[in-house]
């Protein structure tokens, strides 16, 4: 299904509509993690729960993962300048790299927490405590559907990283719930379960970052688009008439964007004119009808390709 998208002078789309709904996302983000790291930390401290207080941690984590990703997309926005000739749209790809080291530092704070704390005695924590993470598992699985989808319809890598990381915290919310559950049921002899639980959530933040930080540095350095985008932008090329094939195709994801790099095909008795006519008919197209086609850069091949001396 393809967004709705703003028109221009030229009555191309706008990835304008991707940033929104990237952006409406990532503010349902920072309001319910706000939330519910506040309850949880609250919980935590007022139930003698370490459990839950390593999971306010994690939602309160998520709550400025959520701003940076909102700063980030807005910087994404601006207009290209000398500097920075492609535009700005890298930089939700840094902001996603340097997040998940601070992700990763905070999980290995709270487990070093966590691991100090096992065996020492505390009080049991109240039934109340059961309640707010079985609330927390519900409220984090609808975000990770709801942003899961978001994500997918505009490419956003860090709205995608921020639904994946919803569903590691719907499973965070389980093992503490299963560890309060534990030691409601058995009584002192369990009071360890509640630091267990606060490690499944460390391991679980750790698998989360780790996988923000690949994933971010595997786009900084320039991989091919998804197979599926190539194939799209390859299609719409050759159906441009006069275009006689595609000879090479290269699609860089930069933020929410893409940059593609595509050499055709064209009768080589055409005038320098004629297909300089076809490889904007290409640009235009591609940019027309893919919203986050951000530029297309042609090169003009010969058809049939002949092969000179030396070549």
């Amino acid at each position: 299904m393809k967004p709705q998208a703003d028109s221009t002078p030229e009555g191309s789309l706008s990835p304008r509509p991707l940033y929104r709904q990237a952006m409406r996302a990532a503010w349902l983000g920072v309001f319910v993690n706000l939330g519910l790291g506040g309850i949880k930390l609250f919980g935590g401290i007022a139930g003698n729960s370490f459990g839950l207080i390593s999971d306010s941690v994690n939602s309160l984590g998520d709550s400025l993962t959520s701003v940076v990703t909102l700063m980030a997309l807005w910087y994404a926005q601006q207009p290209a300048d000398e500097e920075h000739p492609y535009g700005h749209t890298r930089v939700e790809t840094v902001a996603g790299a340097y997040l998940s080291l601070f992700i990763v530092a905070s999980a290995l704070y709270v487990g070093w927490e966590a691991f100090r704390r096992m065996g020492a005695q505390h009080q049991i924590p109240p039934e109340w405590t059961l309640w707010i993470a079985a609330g927390n598992v519900a409220i984090k699985e609808s975000l990770y559907r709801y942003k899961r989808n978001v994500g997918r319809r505009t490419g956003s890598t860090s709205i995608l990283a921020s639904a994946v990381d919803h569903r590691s915290d719907a499973l965070c919310s389980l093992a503490v719930l299963i560890g309060l559950g534990v030691i409601r049921w058995g009584g002192p002899a369990w009071i360890w379960a509640d630091e267990v639980a606060a490690l499944v959530v460390v391991a679980a933040i750790l698998w989360t970052g780790g996988r923000m930080l690949q994933q971010s540095t595997s786009e900084l350095l320039d991989p091919q688009a998804d197979s599926e985008v190539v194939a799209h932008i390859r299609q719409l090329a050759e159906e441009i008439p006069d275009v006689r094939a595609v000879e090479k195709l290269w699609v860089r994801k930069t933020g929410i964007e893409y940059l593609v790099d595509i050499h055709i095909q064209v009768d080589a008795r055409l005038t320098v004119d004629e297909g300089h006519r076809i490889g904007h008919l290409v640009k235009r197209r591609l940019v027309s009808e893919i919203a986050a086609v951000r530029d297309v850069l042609v090169h003009l091949e010969p058809w049939p390709h002949m092969h000179g001396p030396g070549e």
